[in-house]
């Protein structure tokens, strides 16, 4: 029978071995982007296939940290650091972490954002949530995205909408599903729309709390997601 003094926390183990790893990835998307940089303009096969490692890296790297913050949350130990942040500089760091990607996918990214206005939330994991929505739409949109902030009814909302072929039916019913009602066995478990709506809903004020909203249509005619902050 081990003694508390030898039992594993898991949770610092699993902190530590995400930590680990995401510092391997940055090291790989590096990499690429030097890649990308060095390669001659022109071939279109050389960009699709960075795109593709591109993508991969950002969904493990999304994907570690959604399984600590999940873990975490499982434990009641889910850390919100909410404080005030200028929402350009939110959409700016969110922009460069994704030029490479947005580059080598030869998409128009329109950006309509009001830099002068401040927001309390925690930059960390709504930059974590709006990444993974980003990359995804990057990957199903065929030429062009569009990425708005605004203000309505006292939230703060962050909109992003692709003219892909829209979210399929069940992602729509998906986004508000309770996690049990997930189909892991299917391979489309939804993991990263609980994650969402789990950061979102974190985030309160005046009793009132964050939600996610999908729908199809839009702008652009595909897929439309809308995160709203309090």
């Amino acid at each position: 029978m081990p003694t508390s003094s030898t039992l594993i926390d898991f949770s610092s183990v699993l902190a530590a071995g995400v930590h680990d790893m995401k510092n391997s990835l940055f090291l790989l998307l590096q990499s690429i982007e030097n890649l990308s940089q060095m390669m001659p303009q022109g071939n279109p096969e050389i960009s699709e296939n960075l795109a593709s490692l591109q993508y991969e890296a950002f969904r493990l790297n999304t994907g570690l940290m959604q399984l600590l913050s999940l873990y975490r949350a499982e434990k009641q130990n889910l850390p919100i650091s909410v404080d005030e942040h200028y929402i350009g500089d939110i959409v700016d760091d969110l922009l460069a972490t994704n030029e490479g990607y947005v580059a080598n996918k030869k998409m128009q990214l329109d950006v309509d954002v009001e830099e002068d206005v401040a927001w309390y939330l925690d930059a960390d994991l709504i930059n974590v949530l709006l990444n993974d929505i980003l990359i995804n739409a990057l990957r199903y949109s065929q030429h062009q995205l569009k990425l708005s902030t605004f203000e309505q009814d006292g939230y703060l909302c962050f909109r992003i909408e692709d003219d892909g072929p829209g979210y399929p039916q069940s992602m729509l019913l998906a986004g508000n599903s309770a996690m049990h009602e997930f189909d892991i066995a299917s391979g489309r478990t939804g993991l990263g729309l609980f994650f969402a709506r789990m950061i979102a809903q974190a985030h309160s004020n005046n009793g009132r709390h964050g939600s996610i909203h999908l729908e199809n249509g839009g702008i652009l005619g595909g897929s439309v997601f809308t995160l709203r902050l309090p």
